[in-house]
């Protein structure tokens, strides 16, 4: 998944044509740009696109274009600022309001996600619309403040900036789908620029630690496009394989690089024969020209065969249909698995449990968002009411591909959450109680004025941007987590009208149990004049370009532009008093306008920003023009504070 990364680079090349932009006539942008969108390459239309919106007044359609590309690459966060401009523009229409629900509800915003589903619903009449998504957040906020014992690890030693998922142990083996570093057969795929999807293996040790990623081998991978997922039988020797049509027709709609959601998908079945693998045979019900077949599994007497499909005769979308085998070896006719399970969206990567139970995702069910997993029980056609897996195996972005792997308390589910490695990643988890016990215990304040500040929205990270957990401050400003053994966390407060406040804990070292304590203090925004400093953006010598750590707290400014739409700021860039006085003036003038060009290629309205350099004529400490200083001491003087115009 392309995340900050991107924006940073992206940011970074195209801070000097700001300047020129709004005087040149873009009629050759633009067109290359949308060339670029209608043929998916969505990474590389964003940088067009990025050029035509840091305009004063950007066109409504640039913007909108531009949504669209970080939402199909999976970058919520800046899809999120771009709609909240969307939406704010006189002449947009009443989609985008669910669109940017939808994107709230994926970066975990639900109470505003709220807000703007329902606003959809007041001004289309469109209740039904958005109910689903509405229940949804209702039931991720509880679901988010108390979790589930479920532990996920990261399978770090399989998991790329690419995408890898649908793991499928058998044995001391597990087979997955990928994303490989260059593409097998010299293939690349234009809407990611990654290489084509191809079948991996990896060995699965003690408590499904993966390790030893490998291409596949045994005629696996013998197709030029998308590879996977996989799935077979108990023994081993038959493998259910979902590939890409590799016809013109299937190579031009090829629009997602999980492989669903298209319709251009087979099923082929492959067979090892006295220790040989077979050549793969097709499915007898693929029939690509009408709808796609893929995503198998088997019941635990292996008679019944589960795959996806939007063949004709279904509830919408995608839907788990199913076949049983008859004695001479051939499979009956497919018959739909019912509306018990199946809804109006996609149900997709169904996977049957040792014990029976029917795991699978969809996005037609009362969810977190995207894709969440559901278990069901039953057989065929006949199935319990779904339930959710709840929070930490669901989050607010697409969790798929859960497989029991021996006990129903272990196994692997897939996921794009925030804090992976890149794009989709395997996760291994298992449910087993703490050894030893560990809580954060915290209290959210106003620093103007000491007391307690309830409704803050306080956020618990791990492993950077993975969010453990998520609540509101009770009324006295308290709130608590439980905490696991040897993690690096970071806890985050925002309140609108305040800027947050976070801090860094970690568990890594304690022995025993233990709760931990910690005060945020979040600063009042709306006193006109208050100056907030930065901290730790700072400068290299002699530079005005935003380095990469600086970026990264920048970012939280974005966040509170975005979530202030009133909020007016001047950006202060200072210098440190080495060099010639007026040429720190203009030093900094240039640090400070960087600044405000950084904001607004993160879809932050320039008119909201004014720059300032001030030189060297506000130092923060001793180091005047003569005077010997360290660098460290330098550096403290090379800073960016903002100051609240409006509010």
């Amino acid at each position: 998944m392309i995340k900050t990364t991107y924006t940073f680079l992206t940011t970074a090349l195209l801070l000097c044509f700001y300047g020129s932009v709004e005087a040149q006539e873009q009629p050759d942008l633009r067109a290359r740009a949308n060339r670029l969108f209608q043929e998916y390459q969505y990474a590389n239309a964003a940088k067009g696109y990025l050029k035509l919106v840091v305009v004063k007044k950007p066109k409504l359609k640039d913007m909108e274009r531009l949504a669209i590309c970080y939402r199909k690459m999976n970058n919520f966060e800046d899809a999120e600022t771009w709609y909240a401009r969307i939406v704010a523009d006189p002449e947009s229409n009443d989609e985008n309001l669910i669109l940017y629900g939808e994107v709230l509800k994926t970066n975990a915003k639900y109470e505003q996600a709220k807000k703007m589903l329902q606003e959809y619903a007041a001004k289309t009449g469109k209740q039904e619309a958005v109910a689903n998504e509405l229940a949804g957040c209702d039931s991720a906020e509880v679901w988010m403040a108390h979790p589930t014992a479920h532990k996920l690890r990261n399978e770090a030693a399989v998991n790329t900036q690419n995408a890898e998922f649908a793991a499928f142990p058998l044995g001391s083996t597990v087979y997955y789908a990928g994303e490989p570093a260059k593409g097998l057969n010299g293939k690349i795929y234009g809407w990611t620029g990654s290489s084509f999807l191809k079948i991996f293996t990896a060995e699965n040790g003690a408590e499904n630690v993966l390790s030893n990623p490998l291409p596949a081998l045994n005629n696996l991978n013998t197709e030029s496009f998308h590879m996977g997922p996989v799935t077979g039988n108990k023994a081993g020797d038959v493998l259910f394989i979902t590939r890409t049509y590799p016809g013109k027709n299937g190579e031009l709609s090829r629009e997602n690089k999980r492989s669903y959601k298209t319709n251009t998908l087979e099923l082929f079945i492959q067979k090892k024969i006295n220790g040989a693998w077979q050549k793969a045979e097709a499915f007898p019900y693929n029939k690509v020209q009408e709808y796609s077949v893929g995503h198998a599994a088997l019941s635990t007497d292996e008679n019944t065969l589960y795959f996806v499909s939007d063949m004709p005769g279904g509830y919408g979308g995608t839907d788990i249909w199913y076949v049983t085998a008859n004695t001479d070896g051939t499979w009956s006719a497919p018959l739909n698995a019912g509306k018990d399970i199946n809804t109006a969206a996609n149900e997709l990567f169904p996977t049957i449990a040792p014990d029976g139970t029917l795991f699978y995702s969809t996005s037609g069910l009362p969810g977190m968002g995207g894709l969440d997993v559901f278990s069901s029980k039953g057989l065929a056609s006949s199935w319990s009411k779904p339930q959710n897996m709840r929070f930490p195996l669901n989050s607010a972005a697409d969790d798929f591909a859960f497989v029991i792997n021996g006990a129903n308390t272990a196994g692997f589910i897939s996921s794009n959450r925030k804090g992976g490695k890149g794009d989709d990643d395997i996760y291994s988890f298992s449910h087993q109680k703490a050894r030893i016990i560990l809580a954060l215990a915290g209290v959210t304040y106003n620093k103007k004025t000491g007391e307690q500040l309830p409704a803050a929205a306080v956020t618990l990270f791990s492993a950077g941007r993975t969010i453990t957990g998520k609540q509101n401050s009770k009324d006295d400003g308290t709130f608590f987590f439980e905490l696991e053994h040897g993690v690096d966390y970071r806890v985050l407060a925002t309140k609108n009208g305040f800027y947050g406040d976070s801090a860094s804990l970690s568990t890594i070292g304690i022995t025993k149990s233990d709760t931990l304590k910690v005060a945020l203090n979040l600063n009042p925004l709306f006193e006109k004049g208050k100056v907030l400093s930065l901290e730790n953006i700072h400068y290299d010598f002699d530079k005005a370009n935003i380095r990469k750590d600086a970026a990264q707290i920048l970012n939280e400014l974005v966040r509170t532009m975005r979530d202030n739409p009133t909020l007016k700021i001047e950006l202060g860039s200072h210098t440190d008093s080495r060099g010639v006085d007026v040429y720190n003036l203009d030093l900094s003038q240039r640090r400070a306008n960087s600044v405000v060009n950084y904001l607004v290629s993160r879809g932050i309205s320039r008119d909201r920003m004014t720059a300032m350099g001030y030189g060297e004529q506000k130092l923060l400490n001793r180091c005047a023009n003569g005077v010997a200083c360290s660098a460290a001491a330098h550096q403290a003087n090379r800073r960016t504070e903002f100051k609240v115009l409006e509010f």
